[in-house]
């Protein structure tokens, strides 16, 4: 009887712990997806601390590993030490705001077409202690491209007084039940900043969702007035927000034949609508602590857009940060970052968007892609050593064709639902994105860290509120690299990054 019991015990500790791995799936497009269905979807636990001087290593690379997990112990400094990271807690910079996604139509459309049980593997995935704890997301007010067509909440007629404004069958289906499930994963941890791409088409001079078009002069305080009547709407509905953006990429306007629904604004006038309008409207509100986010666009409009629309003291004090995204960052220097929180120190820096898009890779979505994940840790890296305080993704959750988007602009996202198969795909990006949204928690402060290694091992380091450290280092050689990591109040941790890898190391 003994013998059958510890043989049950065993089969059973042996079945949990494969139940919490990556259930590996290869599509020959230079990299493997973890697959999640019904029965199986792979986990990573909470670190548990540890006492110096061990630490611990979770690696993800091109070769399939998925957070491995690995303990070392930190020795006492080589003389002959190469290839050398050097970790300082003494020299601190930005506090870190968090790390997320966006709660699209597109991403309730793919969740809710997953059976009950997968969709809740799914949520866990992303927000919760075996997940990768995602704690700042985004939320569209209205329609975007990621939709199924374009709207507002108060289409109709000239309605000045905004009597006609209402929440929509897209808030009540694809996104108010999901965000409530996702912040009960966290513990009502999670923080939400709100964003609207378009205006209703009786405030825009082309009366258009999309194109040349700019709020009416004489509509500004209504259009003011509508970003507070959605933080009403939500607030009826349980759900508060920490933030709001003055709205999505008000310089696509710029770009000929653009679909993408839009509310143009140049520097002057959205520094003057923030500083009779939108300022006053939510500092004289029940939302008076909500953070305000100006540009929400791309790098390559700092400093020039945030200097102009701020040069006005007043609008100034109203603003809390900057919003940037990605797209442009591959020609845009960071150097860009380091302008602007020279010119307003006082002002938080978040990435509100991004993901992969043609003309950045040839085709919308490609499972499996190491490359792609790579991309962005090269990125969040890049932002996070010149002052970005925290990097939130675009879609959490798309088809395999990179949609539903009524514009066709297709992209990709960290989880891909096949519906049909009743499955959900976590590509690298989605580990890419672990790495730091696990181990880097809100409030964590990054720290000096020093490499003398070559251009493709990139690295970044943090302390945490519970005193621990996390170091992130991608490797984007095609082998293995050996390192020291040195913190002189620990000693060094000797380390084999594998080829194509992504390392985080925590200690206390």
């Amino acid at each position: 009887m003994l013998k059958i019991s510890l043989l049950l015990i065993f089969t059973l500790t042996a079945s949990c712990q494969a139940q919490n791995e990556c259930l590996s799936r290869d599509y020959g497009n230079g990299g493997t997806v973890c697959v999640c269905n019904s029965d199986h979807c792979d986990t990573i636990p909470a670190p548990e601390r540890l006492e110096p001087p061990q630490y611990l290593v979770y690696t993800s690379n091109k070769a399939g590993l998925r957070f491995q997990k690995d303990v070392g112990t930190f020795e006492q400094p080589s003389e002959n030490a190469e290839n050398e990271i050097v970790v300082n807690s003494e020299q601190q910079y930005q506090t870190i705001l968090g790390w997320g996604g966006a709660f699209t139509d597109s991403t309730g459309i793919n969740i809710g077409s997953l059976e009950e049980s997968v969709q809740e593997k799914l949520l866990r995935s992303y927000f919760s202690e075996d997940g990768i704890e995602y704690s700042l997301c985004r939320v569209p007010i209205g329609g975007t491209d990621f939709s199924t067509h374009g709207y507002t909440y108060d289409d109709g007629d000239e309605d000045l007084d905004l009597k006609n404004f209402a929440l929509v069958e897209e808030d009540y289906q694809y996104k108010i039940p999901y965000i409530q499930k996702a912040s009960n994963l966290t513990n009502n941890n999670l923080r939400l900043f709100a964003s609207a791409w378009n205006a209703p088409k009786w405030m825009k001079t082309n009366g258009e969702y999309t194109g040349w078009g700019f709020i009416k002069p004489e509509m500004y305080q209504t259009w003011a007035d509508y970003f507070v009547k959605f933080l009403d709407s939500y607030q009826e509905e349980g759900i508060s927000f920490w933030g709001i953006t003055t709205g999505n990429e008000p310089n696509t306007y710029l770009v000929p034949g653009n679909l993408i629904p839009t509310v143009g604004w140049n520097a002057s006038e959205q520094g003057e609508w923030i500083a009779n309008n939108l300022g006053p409207a939510i500092r004289n509100s029940v939302y008076s602590d909500i953070k305000i986010v100006a540009l929400d666009d791309q790098r390559m409009f700092l400093p020039g857009f945030v200097d102009t629309a701020l040069e006005n003291g007043t609008t100034s004090e109203y603003v809390d940060g900057i919003g940037v995204h990605f797209y442009s960052d591959f020609i845009i220097p960071p150097s860009m970052l380091d302008t602007t929180h020279e010119h307003f120190p006082d002002k938080f820096i978040l990435n509100t968007e991004a993901c992969i898009t043609i003309p950045m890779f040839t085709v919308p979505v490609d499972l499996g892609s190491w490359e792609r994940g790579e991309f962005y840790s090269d990125d969040i890296i890049e932002d996070l050593q010149h002052w970005v305080n925290g990097w939130v993704d675009w879609n959490m959750v798309l088809d395999p064709s990179g949609g539903p988007t009524f514009i066709d602009n297709l992209v990709d996202s960290p989880i891909i639902v096949n519906t049909t198969a009743g499955e959900f795909y976590k590509q690298p990006m989605y580990y890419h994105l672990g790495h730091f949204s696990k181990f880097v928690p809100r409030e964590s402060v990054r720290i000096d860290s020093v490499s003398n290694l070559n251009k493709n091992i990139e690295v970044v380091a943090f302390q945490r509120p519970d005193n621990g450290t996390t170091v992130v280092i991608l490797n984007k050689n095609e082998s293995a690299v050996p390192i020291s990591l040195v913190d002189e109040s620990r000693g060094t941790a000797q380390l084999e990054l594998s080829e194509k890898s992504i390392t985080t190391i925590l200690y206390w």
